[in-house]
């Protein structure tokens, strides 16, 4: 079964961006000139993932808008005749099927993903978050969607970070997988946020996520584990100990591209500048600034 849906979850509220998140949602604050969220949208899409769920929250009214038709503003770009600036503006109308489902209560993501179980079915599925923005020209959500498919169960995204922050990440404790190249993975233990004596590794869950739709009914079971919360960790922990039948196993794929965190004010700011330092209209002019500010400072 080729996978096609992804499922993003959008419906946190924040704060850490506040003011600037009061009425807008962090998924719609600009990296450069299009919002996180249609970066996020976008890998789905060349991914081959063309039914793409966003789980939203109250007042994310303006996501569901941005995905939409302008017809006032094409009508206005198309009488001027500018046809560039009509191209971006259709781009996120027509990159995929984009559908919605709220919430309600944010209680963690695990929670948030079993919001698409309907949607979902009985298929395999992504979830990509969106604080990380994975760059265009390094491979991972191909790589995982072709594991999931050779091997079944479900596929993490990790990272090794330096020991010390990994008790920001959940952690995971990993063997080689017979078969399948260095940075394939097989998952023998997760931890969400351990502190760094007790971390099994420093190889960090990242954003993104291929999963078996076994994965609604542990969730439904799941009981709120660290903050409170319904987390996902917990459940493929579970899925990590059935049987491959039922939907068990998690692998991982370990990433060493480029990873962008817009999560946090300082990672936000230095992933605007990367973006815009590697975009071929920009960049030129924006490093030559770069490097004089820089050298003033």
């Amino acid at each position: 079964m080729t996978i096609h849906k992804a499922v993003i979850p959008a419906a946190g509220l924040g704060t850490r961006f506040l003011p600037a998140t009061k009425s807008t949602p962090k998924e719609m604050l600009p990296v450069v000139d299009k919002p996180a969220i249609q970066y996020v949208v976008e890998e789905a899409v060349t991914a081959g993932l063309d039914d793409v769920l966003l789980i939203t929250g109250r007042s994310k009214r303006t996501l569901a808008d941005h995905f939409d038709a302008v017809p006032e503003l094409e009508a206005a770009l198309e009488a001027k005749g500018d046809t560039e600036r009509l191209a971006k503006v259709r781009e996120s109308t027509e990159l995929a099927n984009v559908h919605f489902v709220r919430q309600g209560q944010p209680r963690g993501l695990g929670h948030a993903v079993l919001q698409a179980k309907h949607h979902v079915g009985q298929e395999p599925f992504a979830v990509l978050l969106g604080d990380d923005l994975i760059d265009e020209r390094d491979e991972l959500l191909t790589t995982m969607l072709a594991l999931q498919e050779r091997v079944g169960g479900s596929v993490i995204a990790l990272l090794e970070v330096p020991p010390e922050q990994i008790s920001s990440y959940g952690c995971a404790a990993v063997e080689a997988l017979e078969g399948e190249q260095e940075d394939t993975v097989r998952v023998t233990g997760l931890v969400e946020k351990p502190p760094v004596e007790e971390a099994p590794s420093n190889l960090a869950i990242i954003g993104r996520y291929v999963l078996h739709p076994a994965v609604f009914e542990v969730l439904e079971s799941t009981a709120p584990g660290r903050g409170g919360e319904i987390q996902l960790t917990d459940a493929l922990a579970t899925l990590m100990d059935l049987p491959p039948e039922q939907g068990g196993g998690v692998t991982g794929v370990v990433f060493r591209g480029r990873r962008y965190d817009t999560g946090d004010r300082l990672d936000y700011l230095k992933a605007v500048v990367k973006i815009a330092v590697d975009r071929p209209d920009l960049g030129p002019d924006f490093k030559a600034w770069l490097t004089d500010y820089a050298a003033r400072l």
